[in-house]
């Protein structure tokens, strides 16, 4: 009797355990888009003060400015997977700018330009490196669901995987440069 109660108790206690691991990963996951939530607050917020530099220096490149606006409007509204893409298009329209420096010499020495660019620059690195820990967490979740046997105890709680933050196709492609 005591034997069948400690192999009861154990398979109970190690469903316990998985349960509680795909909790805390799936926890992680939320965290982890949080954390690129956050920087993209940033980039948000950096990008108006951007703009409004450019344009004093290039008032007649305004598609340029306009796409990036849009782009940044976009990305803002946008949510589930859709947030993904508009972000990537966002990334993509960013280049344009950093693109008209290089026409116009005084907009590249203009020192509220090189900082916004540092800190845009800053803000995009801390966003890849979001990324890619939200990615991390997420095949850590999403192996652990694929398992077996914790694949069961996923199935019984109805714990789904996680879609990994991935780029399109036009942000694998190096941007050229023209001088």
């Amino acid at each position: 009797m005591w034997t069948v109660i400690a192999i009861v108790a154990v398979i109970l206690l190690y469903f316990i355990a998985v349960y509680n691991g795909l909790i805390a990963r799936k926890n992680q996951a939320k965290e982890a888009w949080s954390t690129i939530d956050t920087q993209l607050k940033r980039r948000y917020d950096l990008i108006p003060n951007l703009i409004e530099t450019v344009r004093g220096a290039a008032k007649h490149e305004r598609e340029t400015l306009q796409a990036v606006t849009e782009a940044r409007n976009a990305a803002m509204s946008a949510n589930g997977p859709a947030k993904a893409d508009a972000e990537n298009h966002l990334t993509e329209t960013l280049k344009s700018i950093f693109a008209l420096s290089e026409n116009y010499p005084t907009l590249r020495a203009n020192e509220n330009f090189l900082e916004l660019q540092r800190e845009l620059t800053d803000t995009e690195t801390k966003i890849q490196a979001a990324r890619q820990f939200y990615n991390t967490v997420v095949m850590g979740l999403n192996t652990q669901i694929q398992q077996f046997p914790s694949n069961i105890v996923a199935n019984m709680f109805h714990i789904t995987e996680e879609k990994l933050f991935e780029m399109d196709e036009a942000e694998k492609v190096a941007p050229k440069v023209k001088f």
